[in-house]
């Protein structure tokens, strides 16, 4: 067979590609802040990385002083990128907080005033302060409703018997989680090994303005009176959040300013994203915004996977730094 000729394009490199492909300096292939301008290993005897003048093209993002940039599966492999998915997730979270068995005098004291005021015509204004009272110390309307009732004995939410009120503190970020009706466990220190099951009732609609703090009362059956007004409680509310988008919470990197992950973008093209994260639950968070269902993360290695972004985006300012006589 005859040989074909070889076009010289096709395998002498043009001046500009030459130049293109020049060695910078060289760095450390597991700290991307440390250089050398010529070869070297590391402590570990790896070879220092070369740094080419066609590196300086990194692709620039949303996030402030990062770049995307692509590596190999060896690359990958050394360092210990591992890999993980935004999906749609059922998630719960847990609240788990103090209480006390409730032995409230000035809530039984109100309540007295309000059935009394109840009874008495002209009393409208009275009856109306202090039922916003008993509002204000925690009790639902229709709490409220069944003191109206003349049968009811009003000392059943101060001492019920066979059961107890549970006064439990809950954060402010938590409030808007918990609603009448949920499901609780109440542990006490002075029981141990039993655990109490039982409902949330009501949930104050004012926060202490020094603790920042409202309470949930919660209505506990104690058939064996093992539970005594003033004994301190162990309280756990476990609180679905339903279906979210999440992202695993080793993904997340979080500057104190923004909170970045690394979407892996076809063959090992690593794209930092800025997010919106909502609640923290089950190992994941949920995402608000800046991810999008199915797509990949990386979930170790995040912080060499984001001092190489941050590399990159220093080389591409770097490269547009410098005057045109300058360039590689």
């Amino acid at each position: 067979m005859n040989l074909e000729p070889v076009e010289e394009a096709a395998t002498t490199p043009t001046v500009g590609a030459l130049k293109e492909h020049k060695i910078l300096f060289y760095r450390n292939p597991m700290r991307a802040d440390v250089t050398s301008p010529t070869p070297a290993k590391d402590e570990m005897g790896m070879d220092y990385i070369p740094v080419y003048a066609d590196e300086l093209a990194a692709t620039q993002t949303e996030v402030p002083g990062h770049a995307g940039f692509t590596l190999s599966t060896e690359r990958e492999q050394l360092i210990g990128v591992t890999r993980g998915k935004v999906e749609l997730r059922d998630l719960n979270t847990d609240i788990r907080t103090v209480g006390q068995v409730a032995y409230d005098p000035d809530l039984y004291q109100t309540i007295i005033e309000y059935r009394e005021a109840l009874h008495h015509e002209g009393a409208e204004a009275v009856t109306g302060a202090a039922a916003l009272r008993l509002r204000q110390m925690g009790l639902s309307d229709e709490m409220i409703q069944k003191l109206a009732d003349p049968g009811h004995d009003p000392k059943n939410l101060l001492l019920p018997g066979k059961e107890v009120w549970v006064y439990a503190q809950l954060y402010e970020y938590e409030v808007d989680l918990v609603q009448p009706g949920q499901s609780v466990s109440v542990s006490a220190p002075s029981v141990p090994g039993r655990i109490y099951t039982a409902k949330v009732a009501a949930v104050d609609p004012i926060l202490n303005a020094t603790t920042r703090t409202a309470r949930a009362r919660i209505l506990v059956a104690t058939p064996d009176e093992s539970l005594r007004p003033g004994m301190f409680v162990h309280v756990n509310l476990e609180i679905p959040l339903g279906k979210k988008l999440a992202v695993p919470f080793d993904a997340v990197l979080d500057t104190g300013e923004n909170q970045i992950v690394f979407a892996v973008k076809g063959a090992g093209t690593f794209d930092p994203r800025s997010v919106k994260l909502g609640r923290q639950a089950d190992g994941y968070y949920e995402v608000l915004s800046g991810l999008e269902a199915g797509e990949e993360v990386v979930t170790s290695a995040n912080f060499l996977i984001d001092s190489e972004s941050r590399f990159r985006s220093a080389l591409a300012a770097f490269g547009k730094k410098l005057p045109p006589s300058a360039t590689p």
